[in-house]
């Protein structure tokens, strides 16, 4: 169990900086982008025109690929999940219109346009039967998560901070993929969302190098808490018409490792670089505990290494209903 008391003195401190933090981590609105730059004008008298050009590249696409796709956005529309679990955490106090809680908003402001993009993409592709989309969603939204944080702040930047740099990868390569076939429009959907998911794992890994300064030892603690329980996918219960809870992520979860787009080896790279930004190695000032906990996170990606390296990705064995047959 955490010093809570503790937590919301940290929390305070940095909740002082935070104009600081949306100034450098967030766009304004009026300056960033929104999902209609990106799709057909219906007003257009083109219209018909792109859409056409859309479905074909969306036909041609590899299953998998497509599946991921899918899958990244409907992990996007979970959004309100995310937002509320953020704004229950010790330290934020939702009835404030500044400090966490506007930082709180302003990202969800953020990552919201990136469900709405790829909802809409989807829409018009003409490949998908979007009523098995949107129950899938519904049914994640409505399922929630638990990804082992509790309430302590500490616990859930490392996730973000995990996870944003994971959102990356996925988004990122499967706009690289549609690239390399010619959907060139795909790939800069892909690549705007992606760079917007740079930009925030950047401020979550910000705010846990601040912590480490102000308090290393349980920082260090936390980080080791969340590591020794693997950290799971916000969409880990997701699933399809007629199933449980969670029943479909494992098949997901194999189509993005076929595919390429996010595998065991990337969430080796993503703990990799996180020891790198943090200097885990160099942290100084730690109780005896926290220093087990450090020599822990130090040999963590070898082991994980040895562990992938014998894991072999399924064959293709499910047929999702997210896609038209």
């Amino acid at each position: 169990m955490y010093n809570k008391l503790v937590r919301l003195e940290v929390m305070r401190n940095l909740g002082q900086e935070v104009d600081d933090f949306i100034g450098t981590y967030l766009t304004p609105v009026e300056k960033i982008w929104q999902p209609t730059d990106f799709l057909p004008d219906p007003s257009s008298d083109d219209f018909k025109y792109h859409v056409d050009e859309l479905q074909t590249f969306a036909r041609e696409m590899d299953y998998d690929l497509f599946v991921t796709l899918i899958g990244d956005c409907i992990t996007e529309e979970a959004l309100p999940t995310y937002e509320s679990w953020l704004m229950g955490i010790d330290g934020v106090n939702q009835e404030e219109h500044s400090g966490w809680a506007q930082w709180i908003r302003s990202w969800t402001a953020e990552e919201n346009r990136h469900g709405d993009l790829l909802n809409k993409y989807l829409y018009l592709c003409g490949r998908v039967n979007m009523r098995e989309i949107e129950i899938t969603t519904q049914y994640l939204i409505q399922d929630g998560l638990d990804i082992g944080t509790t309430m302590d702040p500490y616990r859930n930047f490392v996730y973000t901070s995990f996870q944003e740099t994971a959102t990356n990868i996925s988004h990122r390569r499967v706009g690289s993929f549609s690239k390399q076939t010619g959907n060139t429009k795909l790939s800069r959907m892909c690549g705007m969302i992606a760079a917007d998911e740079a930009r925030h794992a950047k401020a979550y890994k910000h705010f846990v190098s601040r912590i480490f300064e102000l308090d290393p030892s349980e920082m260090m603690l936390a980080f080791e808490d969340m590591m020794r329980k693997k950290i799971v996918m916000p969409a880990h219960l997701m699933r399809e018409s007629g199933q449980k809870a969670g029943e479909l992520w494992s098949h997901f979860s194999d189509a993005a490792q076929r595919a390429m787009v996010y595998t065991g080896y990337d969430y080796i790279n993503i703990l990799s670089e996180l020891l790198e930004e943090w200097k885990i190695e160099h942290i100084s000032g730690l109780n005896e505990k926290a220093e087990k906990a450090q020599e822990y996170l130090m040999k963590l990606p070898g082991r994980l290494q040895k562990i992938t390296d014998r894991i072999a990705t399924p064959d293709l064995d499910h047929q999702f209903k997210w896609i038209k047959s």
